[in-house]
């Protein structure tokens, strides 16, 4: 069935057409229900049904026979350690360490904080949890102790599990600490704190409160799997909130495991047995969907890398990874790229590695730029596709479905809609709009399975947050607009869209072009206050390595490229140099706080910060250009 039909037959036909998708993956009972409403006027998915997740991630494929297939491959540049996990050996660590949990009386319903590193420990736990119908909650490691106890406080977990420390480069981060002070900290009190001991970081341990993970492990049964309802909760994952109260993200156990099997075949075009790579971290929901169960559900070996794009021993890292595990599926954030780009602008450590497996790169996180985008293609020679989607989704909302054949690629979109969703752009009033017109973009509530059912006990929050904005449909926070053919284009986040005396343009836009520049390794253009025009957009960029080109004369042709591309009335007169952006740990630019910071308004740092401090060198650039309210003539 092509893209269209297939499109079609889901919005038209949404009961059957997920009912069909529920039968791939193994029940131990069949839904009673496709779809329902809960107490709270809730959409729900597969009621009725039963499964584990972990069962369907490890178990069904050593019952099928498939026990000595990888399953996962740890490659840690940092560590120098290499080890591949078949199938009968994630069964035997996942069950041993799920008798740790049990031994510490975590059942069903339960929930576990795990605050670990890109190591294979993590994984066991995160599968353990799910084979006892336990609840965890991944918290990014590194993570400042305030932020990790207001989880804490909100998730009230029973047990929280840590790693010694992680590794990054060449720096030490060590967890304990942390742990130990969001602990002291949080107002919910533990009943006990796991500690794997990493050989280079050594932890403390508090009588009576903490354990080694390995001693346990030494004295434990391995554990079976534990049915659970399809609506009982697999994992809370946190996201910023804009009162700074993170928002608790719920995935159900039901719906997920559909929408996991069937984008890894039809979206991602994995076929059984080809090793995917999401070049991501556990503490973020493409670690959850594409490191962990996504690939281990459908029965592709998944590589968990504990490292960086660059520096780890160098900017080749990912071609090294691509040859020598036979990559077939890449998936990684175009940040990470510009980083591989900065600094290699020719990519000349790629023709050391053969990475002719490949099939397709995927990029998200943040909306591909044109000129990362051309790179990466003429330089894997695959295509490149850029797609979309939250946290709250859980998978792609728009994409290019490779699994129905690959469709044509649109270079500034994020593909087509993806099956299931009911994508719309509307005004500020709600009003559908016609092609081509930019607006609010909405998805018909009920999300399909997979989604999102709820925010951790917060229903009206979850209400107000994503329901309530324009009835009847899940507000995404985005602005776009779909063309003629079906094709997304996502602009960026409503509060991205500034006012030039009263023209409402979009700043992802002159990004493109201040993008396109061949000197530019990335940048971001953000709109200020300015007293006359209400908002003027200001770019900031950072150079590829080895450029000279004055900053004055890159200005000048930026603001001649923006000029020509879209208008004197875009009003772009300020492009600035500086050695790095303020982003977030996946990747993300964090362009309101660079608003913030020039429009000299009040702002709390968000937990997910790379460094910190690069805020005060962007406030003191900012100074001396005279870049901020009224300081722009």
């Amino acid at each position: 069935m092509n893209y269209q039909k297939h499109y079609e037959n889901s919005l038209s036909h949404p009961i059957s057409f997920w009912k069909e998708k529920a039968k791939a993956i193994d029940w131990f009972k069949f839904p009673d229900t496709i779809l329902s409403k809960d107490a709270d006027e809730l959409y729900r998915w597969y009621e009725g049904g039963e499964l584990n997740t972990c069962y369907l991630a490890i178990d069904q494929h050593v019952e099928a026979g498939r026990g000595d297939q990888v399953a996962l491959i740890y490659d840690s540049p940092v560590t120098n350690t290499k080890r591949k996990y078949t199938y009968q050996n994630l069964l035997e660590e996942t069950a041993k360490f799920a008798g740790v949990l049990k031994h510490l009386g975590i059942e069903k319903g339960d929930c576990v904080i795990i605050y670990m590193p890109m190591i294979p420990q993590t994984v066991f736990a995160m599968l353990a949890c799910a084979r006892l119908g336990a609840i965890h909650s991944v918290v990014f490691g590194g993570f400042a102790a305030h932020e990790l106890a207001i989880r804490i406080d909100d998730a009230k977990p029973k047990v929280l599990l840590v790693a010694s420390g992680g590794k990054e480069i060449e720096r030490i981060v060590p967890y304990k600490p942390i742990v130990d002070a969001a602990m002291e900290e949080a107002t919910h009190q533990l009943d006990a704190c796991v500690v794997y001991q990493r050989p280079f970081v050594k932890a403390t341990l508090q009588k009576g409160r903490d354990f080694d993970w390995e001693a346990l492990l030494s004295k434990a049964k391995p554990a079976n799997y534990v049915p659970v309802k399809a609506t009982d909760p697999l994992y809370i994952l946190y996201t910023s909130g804009t009162t700074g109260q993170p928002k608790g993200i719920v995935r159900d156990n039901g719906g997920h495991a559909v929408a996991m099997h069937y984008s890894m075949s039809d979206i991602y075009g994995a076929k059984k047995g080809e090793t995917f790579w999401a070049a991501s971290d556990v503490g973020w929901v493409v670690g959850h969907s594409y490191i962990v169960y996504g690939p281990l559900i459908y029965g592709c070996p998944s590589v968990l890398f504990e490292g960086k794009p660059i520096k780890t021993p160098d900017a080749g890292t990912f071609f090294r990874i691509i040859e020598e595990y036979q990559v077939k599926v890449f998936f990684t954030a175009p940040t990470a790229f510009r980083a591989i780009r900065k600094e290699d602008p020719k990519g000349k450590l790629k023709s050391k590695y053969n990475t002719s497996s490949l099939r397709y790169l995927f990029l998200a996180g943040e909306r591909t730029d044109i000129s990362t985008l051309h790179w990466c293609k003429a330089l894997l020679e695959v295509p490149v596709i850029d797609h979309w989607w939250q946290t709250e989704s859980g998978y792609p909302m728009i994409a290019n479905m490779t699994g129905l054949g690959l469709q044509p690629i649109k270079e500034g979109s994020a593909g087509r809609v993806v099956s299931g969703f009911d994508i719309r752009i509307v005004d500020e009033n709600g009003a559908l709009l016609p092609a081509n017109q930019e607006g609010a973009v909405v998805i018909k509530y009920p999300l399909p399975p997979g989604c999102l059912p709820n925010l951790w006990k917060d229903t009206d929050r979850f209400k107000s947050s994503y329901l309530s904005a324009y009835s009847g449909y899940y507000f995404s926070g985005d602005g776009g607009y779909i063309d003629e053919a079906g094709y997304v284009f996502i602009t960026g986040r409503i509060d991205d869209i500034i006012n030039v005396a009263g023209h409402r343009l979009s700043t992802a836009e002159m990004e493109e072009v201040v993008a396109g520049h061949p000197a530019i390794a990335e940048c971001a253009v953000v709109g200020i206050a300015d007293e006359l025009k209400g908002q003027i957009p200001v770019g900031f960029f950072v150079l590829k390595a080895g450029v000279t080109q004055l900053e004055s004369t890159i200005e000048k042709e930026l603001i001649q490229s923006v000029r020509t591309t879209i208008g004197p009335v875009a009003a772009f007169k300020r492009a600035i140099q500086v050695a790095r952006l303020p982003k977030t740990r996946s990747g993300k630019i964090l362009r309101k706080i660079m608003r913030a910071i020039a429009d000299k308004k009040t702002f709390n740092p968000p937990s997910t910060i790379e460094d910190i401090t690069v805020l005060d060198e962007l406030a003191i650039i900012m100074k001396e250009k005279n870049i901020g309210y009224l300081g722009i003539d």
